[in-house]
């Protein structure tokens, strides 16, 4: 992986290509921007709603958590590791994706 670490509003990302993408992740008229995918490498299936992804990481072992409205959780009961994302999947963003493939290696991508 190449690019550039951005640390904003207590977490860190990384920025592949920093020209493409502005830092505060404003994506505003950028139609020519190549949206990024989460793929499950085994299936080689293409994540396209929480549903797909909940299935996916409650057959890792991964326990879902229901304690914020705002957000689906999940939590590895092996590990400190706890997934985060917003509850709208319009929002699921690349940083999203990233932290579900770091701490799922081998199981999932981020393709563009």
């Amino acid at each position: 992986m190449s690019g550039v670490w951005v640390f904003k509003n207590g977490v860190v990302r990384l920025v592949e290509n920093p020209g493409a993408e502005p830092l505060d992740g404003n994506r505003q008229g950028s139609s020519s921007a190549r949206r990024k995918v989460l793929v499950h490498v085994p299936s080689n299936e293409v994540i396209t709603c929480y549903e797909d992804l909940e299935s996916k990481l409650l057959s890792l072992g991964w326990e879902r958590y229901y304690d914020d409205p705002d957000l689906l959780q999940f939590h590895k009961r092996s590990t400190v590791h706890l997934i985060s994302l917003p509850r709208d999947f319009n929002k699921f963003k690349s940083i999203h994706m990233y932290d579900i493939v770091v701490k799922n290696r081998n199981m999932f991508e981020v393709r563009d």
